[in-house]
């Protein structure tokens, strides 16, 4: 998706969150922050925001999220 058109769905999910007073939290490890960092160009995404976590290494996801190592071993074929 082209950088312009991310920031316009990322634009509408912000306003949505506003109209039904919901917050936004994000995990994310292979995005590397990529989703937190495309929502917070949107000016004023600050009160729809709540927190943010890049945790891209296993020891990582187990003791900031909670991930269960069992989770982390499973591998997608």
């Amino acid at each position: 998706m082209a950088e312009e058109a991310l920031l316009e769905q990322a634009k509408l999910l912000i306003e949505f969150c506003r109209r039904k007073h919901f917050r936004i939290a994000a995990a994310e490890s292979c995005t590397g922050g990529l989703v937190a960092a495309t929502l917070t160009e949107i000016p004023g995404s600050s009160d729809v925001i709540e927190r943010g976590f890049v945790t891209y290494s296993n020891d990582a996801k187990q003791a900031m999220l909670g991930v269960p190592a069992a989770t982390l071993a499973t591998t997608v074929q």
